[in-house]
């Protein structure tokens, strides 16, 4: 199995709602964050790649317009955690890049969170 990925940046603020009172991700606070996608394929295509990184430049001006400087409380239904974040972006892409298994989002470079492809 042959697996790539990309990562995409942008910055966004975000609170997050239910959290006991005192947390600090209960106040408006924001995140330098990093988005992952990971694509595997059991063969490569013509050109030897699982797929061309240049295919993925519609991810790239989504997020720039979607995200990047935005409140994430206005573009995301559910609570704007990590989680709901890499969910959202999976099943946005996952009919226009079939190879997409997985997207992870970083909101520090010590925490982070995957939505994943079910088997």
């Amino acid at each position: 199995m042959f697996t790539i990925s990309k990562e995409f940046h942008f910055s966004a603020s975000h609170v997050l709602k239910g959290l006991p009172d005192g947390h600090p991700c209960g106040r408006l606070h924001g995140h330098n964050y990093v988005l992952i996608l990971t694509l595997t394929s059991p063969e490569l295509n013509n050109q030897g790649f699982v797929q061309d990184y240049g295919e993925l430049k519609r991810v790239k001006e989504w997020v720039d317009t979607f995200f990047d400087h935005q409140h994430l409380n206005e573009k995301i239904a559910a609570n704007p955690t990590a989680e709901n974040i890499a969910a959202k972006v999976f099943k946005k892409f996952e009919k226009e890049y079939p190879l997409l298994t997985k997207v992870t989002v970083k909101e520090t470079p010590k925490t982070m969170a995957s939505y994943e492809r079910k088997s």
